[in-house]
């Protein structure tokens, strides 16, 4: 098939929804399908494949949007008509304004469209310190709605982005999909560094970002009593860098901090002895899954804006949301009990084998790309 790939946020492969839709353009690609990609990626101008779109000037906030990673789309109609042109689907993956432009088109072409539920109104709403306004939140998901309402299916992640969607706006024809997991995430030998040796390794992986809520753990590791033994691994980047150094001042064993490479992820994943997923707000949580794939005992908030409290196989693996005292107690479970630990481990490695196969969830992506343009 010829399918067109709208893409309102795409550049650095920093967040999950850039990730899911580079995962998904390679994916598609292998499977011999043509594709045209229509995103604001200056640095794509001129690659074979791609329809580069302006971005847009937001004057003094352009510093604060390239902080988080970033850059949005301005729509231009040659453009959008261009890349769109006899392909036999178009799929947008944000209903931004570039999305929701470029379904318009589509729909006045005749060509089938498709769209991602990958962002939650909170992940707009917080940078402007408006995601606990119902109000604000609500508008938010009325101007997603636009774009949703014309298209012919709807992907979503998980089963708590569609709930949230339809409570609101009714039943969809809609696919409930993973981004997936890559094959590489999945228990395997890894000796701890000599440096950690000694030492409780506990990981969390994301931008340092508000959403993140990475300050919560900081504050458990240090009123948890292996304090002095827990080496803390935040991997990731973030505007929030600075401030979470400074709140990590007082820890005896200073955190790490960075990015790690693919394959040290893995490594990494695989001789920690805990996993913390704190954040506020999180519409799938890859870091997530693959961390349990490795067979990580994860400690998850319960916030009821995040999709991956579902993951927890037991309340032991939950924390009350924003509450470092809660989840510091529950770390000082998981290693007071080392045996229970490795059970739970070899459990969480089970459930996660096959269900969030990457490779099975982008032929379960193709699926619905042919059943909507009628070419299953």
């Amino acid at each position: 098939m010829r399918i067109t790939i709208v893409c309102d946020v795409l550049g650095e492969e920093n967040n999950g929804t850039t990730l899911a839709a580079m995962n998904l353009i390679r994916s598609l690609k292998a499977k011999g399908h043509t594709l045209t990609i229509l995103c604001p990626d200056e640095q794509k101008r001129g690659v074979p494949g791609y329809a580069v779109v302006p971005t847009r000037n937001l004057g003094i906030f352009n510093g604060y949007v390239k902080s988080n990673g970033v850059q949005l789309a301005k729509p231009d109609d040659n453009i959008i008509r261009q890349a769109i042109e006899g392909a036999d689907i178009v799929h947008v993956m944000l209903p931004f304004i570039l999305g929701r432009r470029a379904a318009k088109l589509a729909k006045q072409m005749g060509i089938p469209v498709s769209a991602g539920f990958h962002a939650m109104a909170e992940n707009f709403t917080s940078h402007i310190f408006l995601e606990n306004c119902a109000l604000a939140n609500r508008l938010t998901y009325f101007a997603f709605s636009r774009t949703y309402k014309m298209v012919d299916a709807i992907h979503y992640p998980t089963r708590f982005l569609r709930d949230l969607y339809e409570k609101m706006y009714g039943p969809t024809n809609g696919y409930v999909i993973s981004n997936g997991v890559n094959a590489e995430f999945k228990p395997r030998r890894a000796e701890k560094p000599a440096e950690y040796q000694g030492s409780y390794v506990i990981v969390a992986t994301g931008r340092y970002s508000k959403e993140k809520n990475q300050a919560v753990l900081i504050q458990a590791v240090n009123m948890s009593k292996y304090r002095a033994r827990i080496q803390l691994i935040l991997a990731g980047s973030g505007p929030k860098e600075k401030s979470l150094r400074k709140l990590a001042k007082p820890l005896p064993i200073q955190p790490r901090f960075g990015f790690f490479p693919h394959e040290d992820m893995v490594k990494l994943l695989n001789y920690a002895d805990l996993y913390v997923h704190s954040a506020a707000m999180e519409a799938e949580g890859i870091s997530c899954l693959e961390a349990i794939s490795c067979g990580l005992v994860p400690i998850i908030s319960d916030s009821p804006r995040c999709a991956t409290q579902a993951y927890a196989l037991t309340d032991r693996s939950k924390f009350r949301f924003n509450s470092p005292a809660d989840l510091a107690a529950k770390i000082d479970w998981w290693l007071d009990h080392p045996e229970e630990r490795a059970a739970w481990s070899r459990k969480y490695a089970e459930n996660a084998a096959g269900q969030f196969d990457q490779e099975k969830c982008m032929d379960a992506m193709e699926r619905m790309l042919l059943e909507t343009a009628g070419k299953a």
